[in-house]
């Protein structure tokens, strides 16, 4: 399972990355769409960085990282404002994160309790298990996502990644 776990992860980063190659520089930061590309390049890696974490507490942030920008939406909590995103990420700064997301996924499902009970993050309420399996499904939400965006508005496909080797 944790083999398994930890290929599909990868496989789905390297989506991402792909997209994240792929994307004309034109549409980087188009303002015609809701959340600009790199704005959601940025969240499905920061919440794959999270969520491989043994817990919460456990999270050390990119040191890049700059203000909220992980959420696509409102916060998540009370007064539900809009997050202060801040300026862009380049294109460089997104793929030198997903390195370290690669890196991240290798140490951390080495580590992973998969039989725990809790997910170690009190907003998801189910095992570590099951979060591995959201958070897999999370970031190849996006990188689908991004995947269309690029060839709807730019005409250019992105290779499908079936497995890595770990």
């Amino acid at each position: 399972m944790r083999t398994a776990l930890r290929s599909q992860l990868h496989a789905a980063l390297d989506m991402l990355e792909a997209a994240v190659r792929a994307c004309p520089m034109r549409h980087w930061t188009d303002p015609s769409y809701h959340n600009a590309f790199w704005h959601i390049a940025y969240h499905a890696l920061f919440y794959t960085h999270l969520y491989v974490q043994r817990d919460e507490a456990s999270f050390v942030p990119w040191p890049n990282h700059r203000g909220e920008s992980q959420f696509l939406g409102p916060l998540p909590w009370p007064p539900h404002r809009p997050p202060r995103v801040g300026a862009p990420y380049s294109r460089e700064e997104i793929l030198e994160y997903a390195a370290l997301v690669h890196i991240e996924v290798e140490t951390r499902l080495l580590e992973a309790d998969l039989d725990a009970a809790e997910s170690g993050f009190a907003w998801l309420p189910f095992g570590k298990l099951e979060l591995l399996l959201y958070t897999l499904r999370h970031v190849q939400h996006h990188a689908g996502q991004l995947i269309d965006r690029v060839r709807n508005d730019a005409g250019v496909g992105v290779e499908w990644v079936g497995m890595t080797s770990v």
